[in-house]
């Protein structure tokens, strides 16, 4: 095998990035046309639909096994039982923490399709609403890019790298992502101003899940990391990890 064929990116994780990078975020924009919940559904089943076609592709024509499906599944619903168990308590969730274990540890179009369900399934909990495409968008981001950054060893899966991964994420991504879903879903007239003011008033927030997204990573990232990549490799689940 030459050095060309090693360093190709296979079909899954193209359609993956141009998913990410162009035709999700059309689709988010268009949603800012179309007011009210069924335009919000709409919206959210074409993202739903997006982020499952990398993920069928991701098998490279074999058939699934379902527990290659149920763990995933077991993934999505630790993250929103997470989110619930905390609701008390704003924005310390340890929802990020477990979509980046799930990239981690079961790749990068698993990561994405288990932050963007997850997203989607909690929020008939917390209130579905016009934010919820951005926060699948936002969450499905954070575990494709566990899954790529991570996986196989480009990165070192210890403590330190996985917290400074986890801090940016709900810094940069999440946050930054649900901030400017705000100045441009709350604001009836866009400003300069309006606008460094809801992101500076996002800025506790962000921090305090910043921090809840570290220690849940430090107690649970080794154990669970390991865990299923044991089960993975004993059941030869989701093949390759890329």
């Amino acid at each position: 095998m030459d050095a060309s064929t090693k360093t190709r990116l296979p079909l899954k994780t193209i359609v993956s990035i141009v998913v990410i990078v162009l035709c999700i975020p059309v689709i988010i924009g268009l949603s800012l046309l179309l007011p009210g919940q069924g335009g919000m559904y709409a919206i959210s089943a074409i993202v739903i639909a997006m982020v499952m076609a990398p993920f069928i592709l991701a098998f490279e024509g074999r058939r699934p096994q379902a527990r290659e499906l149920v763990l995933i599944a077991v993934m999505i619903a630790l993250a929103v039982a997470g989110r619930a168990a905390f609701f008390m308590v704003p924005q310390f969730k340890p929802m990020i923490a477990l979509v980046i274990i799930a990239g981690v540890a079961l790749g990068a179009e698993s990561g994405f399709v288990t932050g963007s369900l997850s997203a989607f399934i909690s929020n008939f909990i917390f209130g579905q609403g016009p934010w919820t495409p951005w926060q699948m968008f936002a969450l499905g981001l954070i575990g494709f890019l566990a899954g790529m950054l991570f996986a196989k060893g480009r990165i070192p899966t210890k403590r330190l790298p996985l917290c400074i991964f986890g801090a940016l994420s709900a810094l940069l991504i999440y946050g930054l992502f649900m901030d400017t879903s705000s100045v441009l879903l709350m604001t009836n007239l866009l400003s300069g101003q309006s606008a460094l003011a809801i992101y500076l008033a996002g800025l506790p927030f962000n921090a305090v899940h910043a921090v809840a997204t570290v220690l849940f990573l430090i107690f649970l990232a080794p154990f669970m990391i390991e865990k299923l990549e044991r089960v993975r490799m004993k059941y030869g689940l989701l093949g390759n990890i890329q």
